[in-house]
């Protein structure tokens, strides 16, 4: 009974490292080589768009505060709920901050 489980156990091993050194060695062809550049790459553009993404959003956010600014100090803003537009513009940096 002991036998059959350590043959068991045997051939189980042998196949699972037989799988994992035919994977390794296809990784090691030059078709495998450009799957795993092309992979990165696709990976390195998403998080480029992302990053871009992120960008124009504090762009445009820290438009919109420039332009609240400006009208504040043209005179054509509005007095009441300054505190109101403050506190927002903080809480907008805040969250572009990641806080």
């Amino acid at each position: 009974m002991r036998r059959m489980f350590w043959f068991g156990a045997g051939i189980a091993a042998g196949v699972a490292i037989s799988r994992k050194l035919g994977e390794t060695a296809r990784k090691a062809t030059p078709t495998g080589a450009a799957e795993q550049l092309g992979g990165a790459m696709r990976e390195l553009a998403g998080a480029v768009g992302s990053f871009g993404a992120d960008v124009r959003a504090g762009m445009s956010e820290r438009e919109q505060e420039l332009h609240e600014v400006a009208e504040r100090a043209d005179g054509s803003y509005r007095a009441t709920g300054t505190d109101d537009d403050a506190r927002r513009a903080r809480e907008r940096r805040a969250r572009r901050a990641g806080r």
